[in-house]
C-alpha cells in the first residue's frame, strides 16, 4: 500500500514541484487546494484533490474525521500553502499563521495525525542578516523579522514548534527559483531586454535554492529519522552579489549589452509606495510594495545550511547555473515544466 502525503498550496509554483517529487517517489498524493486555485498543473488520474476548510475549524476538523474514516490518514503532511503578497497585511497573520494553527489542530483532535508535518517557511522569518560583517544567517540565531510578511512565517514557526501532538520539521528556504517563478522570471526578461536594476547603493548578497533541490530536500527530511522537531535553514550553500547573479543571466541568456542602474533605497521606497498605492486602487496586491522593501532593502541574505547537510546529509544537485540554465530554457525555450 502507497503512503499517503498531503500537499497544501499544491497548484502553486513551490507546490507543483513538490507534488511532482511525490509521485516520483511513488506516494498516494493529496493536493490541498482552493476552490479558486487552477489545476491545470495537476495530474487529475494521479493526484487526489481537498478543498480543506480553513475558515471553520469545527468543520476542518469534521472534514479531516471523514478523511481518516474514508480514506485512512496521511503519513505525511507538507504544508506549503500561504500567502506572499495582500492588498491587507493583515492577511498574512490570518493565512499564514493562523491557518497553521487550525490545521495542526485539526490534524490532532481528528486522530488524523501524521507520522511528521513538514512547515514550508522562509529565511524572511529571521529578518536582517548582519550587513556589515557578512555572517550567514545561522540556526540558532535569534528571529527579528522585520515585514510583516515575515512575522506571519515567524508565528507559523512557533505554532508548529509549541505543539506536542505531531513530530515536525521546518524548513526555511532563501530566494526559491525555477520553472513557474514569477519574480525572477520578471528580472530575466528584463536582463534580456537590456536592462538591470538593483536596488541600493552597495551589493546585495544574496543566496539561492533551485526549485527542484527544495522538493527533494522536503521528502528527505520528511523520511530522515534525523529531520524530527528541527528547523534547517535552506540554500545550494553558495553566495553571491546581485552583480554577479544578474551577469550571469545575461551570460546564460546570450545578452551583450545590459544597462545597469543601481537605484537609491529611498527611491526603490517611492516606487515600492507608488506601486502599492496603484494595488490598492486596483483591488489586487502588487509585486513591489512597502512590505516586499523590507526584504529588497537587506544587504545579507546569506545563510549557514551546514546542519542539513551534516544532520540530512543534503548535498544539491543544482548550483546556480545550472539551474539558471534549466530555469531560462523552460521559460523561454523548449523545456516545460511539471504539469
Amino acid at each position: 500500500m502507497k503512503a499517503k502525503v498531503l500537499i497544501t498550496g499544491a497548484s502553486g509554483f513551490i507546490g507543483r514541484f513538490l507534488v511532482e517529487e511525490a509521485l516520483g517517489r511513488g506516494y498516494e498524493v493529496w493536493a490541498g487546494v482552493r476552490a479558486t486555485s487552477s489545476r491545470a498543473h495537476l495530474s487529475q488520474d494521479r493526484v487526489c484533490c481537498i478543498e480543506l476548510k480553513y475558515d471553520d475549524p469545527s468543520a476542518l476538523r469534521a472534514q479531516l474525521a471523514t478523511q481518516v474514516r474514508e480514506h485512512g490518514a496521511w503519513q505525511y503532511v507538507i504544508h506549503n500553502a500561504g500567502l506572499t503578497g495582500s492588498v491587507c497585511r493583515k492577511n498574512f497573520a490570518l493565512v499564514n499563521a493562523e491557518y497553521t494553527r487550525r490545521l495542526l489542530e485539526a490534524l490532532d483532535g481528528s486522530d488524523c495525525r501524521p507520522k511528521k508535518f513538514l512547515l514550508m517557511s522562509s529565511l524572511s522569518s529571521y529578518g536582517a542578516g548582519d550587513d556589515k560583517t557578512l555572517r550567514p544567517i545561522a540556526r540558532e540565531d535569534a528571529r527579528h523579522p522585520e515585514t510583516a510578511y515575515g512575522k506571519s512565517k515567524r508565528l507559523a514557526e512557533e505554532y508548529v514548534e509549541r505543539q506536542k501532538a505531531i513530530p515536525w520539521v521546518i524548513l526555511c528556504p532563501t530566494g526559491v527559483y525555477g520553472p513557474g517563478e514569477k519574480d525572477y522570471r520578471m528580472e530575466i526578461q528584463c536582463i534580456r531586454a537590456g536592462f538591470d536594476f538593483a536596488a541600493g547603493r552597495k551589493p546585495q548578497h544574496l543566496s539561492f535554492i533551485y526549485v527542484k533541490d527544495l522538493a527533494e530536500l522536503a521528502f528527505r527530511a520528511l523520511e530522515h529519522t534525523a529531520g524530527r522537531n528541527c528547523r534547517y535553514l535552506v540554500s545550494d550553500g553558495r553566495n553571491c552579489t546581485d552583480t554577479e547573479f544578474a551577469r550571469l543571466i545575461q551570460e546564460l541568456t546570450g545578452r551583450k549589452h545590459v544597462l545597469r542602474l543601481r537605484l537609491p533605497l529611498w527611491i526603490v521606497y517611492l516606487c515600492c509606495l507608488l506601486s502599492e498605492c496603484v494595488g490598492r486602487l486596483t483591488g489586487r496586491a502588487a509585486t513591489l510594495n512597502t512590505d516586499k522593501y523590507g526584504i529588497l532593502k537587506q544587504r545579507n541574505w546569506t545563510c549557514d545550511i551546514e546542519p542539513l547537510r551534516r544532520e540530512l546529509g543534503f548535498t544539491p544537485a543544482f548550483d546556480l547555473r545550472k539551474g539558471l540554465k534549466e530555469t531560462i530554457r523552460c521559460e523561454f525555450g523548449e523545456m516545460h515544466y511539471p504539469k
